[in-house]
């Protein structure tokens, strides 16, 4: 007999569903995702047995049913403002009309929204204005101040900083909210490193290794701190980003593997110190997904997904706070 859910949400901007991930754990079920990437969509797909609809803004608000919370970490963009529009007018034509324009529509009790620290000064502040004086003036939304959060806080080992928005529908009568409190234990990239020896694959060659050398010798002399970067196991990775230097800021050091036989095209060979990218898994494991959680992508794909994805851990961390807040409203 399948266990009865606290909750009801949506996943908008789904990804690979790491916001779903959290949401379920803390008792909710997803009635309705989207996200329009193909392999983002197969991953979710093999992980939670769904096809997320596509587009957003090829969804009308009407067909999306009644949910109890709004989630969704949509892109940061630009608003077009000019004269003395105000409002709606304001985030036309951009992602976050097409949160907008659902909240209008469903009005779920809560929205849990995640976008990139950035967002809080993106265009001199006015975009997070934008998007505050649309959540409660315009909609009618509850909307304590927006906070960062550290993926290192709340038992992942990345230093990873992300904006969350938290609102409520202001006729329920809640006016405060309080932001789950870190965790004080830190944990090391080592508690969640492969447990074998991983592939060859992801041991860099010396030819590749001496490139990134001077590449970064090149930007030190110009006085910018880009480069590759090694880290020690016993600290916390880099944030996970999307891109090549999203791995070459977390390369690692694992001398575990002693087969330096190249099983890709390679030039020049494998570099005798050991240093290595870290793999998918560790990837997942940084942003707190289980190792239940299925890979069927290529690596390209999978460190693309794992770096546009969210720190499950600490999105799980704010669930469980408004499900707290919204308490005996859900009945």
């Amino acid at each position: 007999m399948e266990k009865r859910s606290k909750f009801t949400f949506i996943d908008l901007f789904a990804g690979i569903g790491g916001i779903r991930l959290a949401f379920e754990k803390a008792g909710g079920k997803c009635i309705m995702s989207s996200e329009w990437d193909a392999y983002a969509q197969k991953t979710y797909l093999e992980n939670f047995g769904e096809i997320p609809l596509g587009d957003i803004s090829k969804i009308n608000e009407k067909d999306i049913p009644n949910h109890d919370i709004l989630c969704g970490g949509f892109p940061c963009q630009a608003f077009s403002i000019a004269g003395k529009r105000k409002g709606f007018n304001d985030i036309r034509g951009t992602l976050f009309f097409e949160v907008a324009r659902i909240i209008k529509e469903k009005k779920p009790k809560a929205i849990f929204l995640e976008n990139v620290k950035g967002l809080i000064n993106h265009d001199k502040g006015k975009t997070l204005a934008t998007i505050l004086d649309v959540l409660r003036n315009e909609l009618g939304y509850y909307v304590t101040e927006p906070q960062i959060m550290n993926a290192k806080d709340f038992g992942l080992a990345q230093n990873r900083e992300r904006v969350f928005i938290v609102g409520f529908r202001k006729d329920l009568g809640i006016n405060s909210f309080s932001y789950p409190k870190k965790k004080i234990k830190p944990v090391s990239f080592e508690e969640v490193m492969e447990e074998k020896p991983v592939s060859p694959k992801y041991y860099l060659s010396t030819v590749y290794l001496n490139t990134l050398k001077k590449h970064k010798d090149r930007h030190v002399k110009k006085g910018n701190g880009f480069g590759y970067q090694i880290i020690d196991i016993k600290d916390i990775a880099n944030a996970i980003v999307v891109g090549g230097m999203g791995r070459e800021r977390n390369l690692i050091i694992d001398k575990r593997q002693k087969n330096l036989i190249p099983i890709t095209n390679i030039k020049g060979s494998i570099n005798k110190k050991g240093i290595r990218r870290m793999t998918p898994r560790e990837w997942a494991r940084l942003q707190g997904f289980p190792d239940s959680f299925k890979i069927p992508v290529s690596d390209a794909q999978a460190y693309k997904q794992f770096g546009n994805s969210v720190a499950v851990s600490a999105i799980y961390a704010t669930a469980k706070e408004i499900i707290k807040h919204l308490d005996n409203k859900l009945k």
